[in-house]
């Protein structure tokens, strides 16, 4: 098995570790996209004795349906690290090899649901990082719902895991504010960094003795973060400019909300807003040059960037500039 190389002590981020414990926590990280990623490497980059990388297995993917490795695995490749791929969690073979580990601690970062045999298993536990302040937004997808709903801040959370899907104790928890034109892949780059630098800060602090685990309690309104769907998708024009804008931002730039023109799907991925209505709820009003825009209940969205059904993304000025609208536009 290789492990990740230990810097010296005095390297800086380095996580320091006590006496008799020459290589540190035995820890195993757990993790598929790019988002795991950041916080895998601010580990390995900070001397973290990680055992082994659990990610999901090589499929089959784009035209000529070639095997297609996580990017969790493509990192851990790079560095040389222990790399499992389990079909099933559950798999003897599996358990027996996560056993072998004798693991301290296990990390994951955006893989999927643990059952109790593998969760449970390090003497530590097994804590999680969740790309919300919990308890709220728990479920799939925190960072579109957070900005689907017009929040103004959310955060990343580090936590043990429990039974229950995203309902341990709170370890560590960061605010970050969300900006009033963010999507969701922006709120995703710049969250997977902090994310990644609290999960250190979580590390250190097992190391040190130093975690307070708090106990969650749910709001008297609880936010949920259910997994996106085709239809939590489809643009509702009866809704209000401010609902739709959000949507829109929430969605971008995957899987992107749509609506339809001219009976073809039209995904947006970028848009502006006006509390103005120049024509009928859910219809659209175009100059045929610069403007493309949807009429909401209160204002209107105008359109900035977007995709029809069997065409390639592209600005709404080269979008007009090669449409056929219909003769009574």
């Amino acid at each position: 098995m290789i492990e990740a190389k230990i810097p010296t002590p005095n390297m800086e981020n380095t996580v320091h570790f006590p006496l008799g414990q020459k290589k540190g926590l035995r820890i195993i990280f757990m993790g598929t996209p790019e988002f795991a990623v950041a916080s895998l490497n601010k580990l390995v980059e900070a001397g973290c004795n990680i055992i082994g990388v659990i990610t999901a297995p090589d499929k089959a993917a784009g035209r000529g349906m070639e095997l297609q490795q996580s990017a969790v695995k493509k990192y851990a490749l790079e560095k040389g690290l222990h790399i499992l791929q389990p079909e099933k969690l559950k798999n003897t073979r599996f358990l027996e090899e996560l056993r072998s580990l004798q693991a301290d601690l296990q990390i994951v970062v955006a893989f999927r649901m643990l059952p109790e045999i593998v969760w449970s298993m390090p003497p530590l536990g097994t804590i999680n990082l969740h790309g919300s302040l919990l308890p709220q937004y728990r479920g799939a997808a925190p960072i579109n719902w957070a900005i689907i709903n017009g929040e103004k801040e959310t955060g990343v959370t580090t936590f043990k895991l429990q039974q229950e899907i995203d309902t341990g104790d709170i370890l560590l928890a960061e605010k970050i504010t969300i900006r009033d034109d963010e999507n969701a892949g922006e709120l995703h780059d710049e969250m997977k960094e902090i994310g990644a630098a609290l999960l250190l800060k979580t590390v250190k602090g097992f190391v040190e003795g130093s975690l307070k685990e708090t106990p969650q309690v749910q709001s008297a309104d609880p936010k949920h973060a259910p997994k996106i769907f085709t239809e939590t998708c489809k643009i509702d024009w009866n809704k209000s400019v401010d609902e739709v804008y959000n949507l829109i931002r929430g969605l971008a730039p995957y899987p992107a909300a749509f609506t339809f023109l001219d009976e073809k799907k039209l995904k947006i991925y970028k848009a502006s807003k006006e509390l103005s209505i120049t024509s009928k709820v859910g219809e659209y009003k175009t100059d045929k040059k610069t403007n493309l825009q949807f009429a909401c209940t209160d204002g209107c969205i105008n359109i900035l960037e977007l995709q029809l059904e069997g065409k390639k993304k592209m600005n709404v000025e080269d979008f007009l500039r090669g449409y056929h609208f219909s003769e009574n536009k």
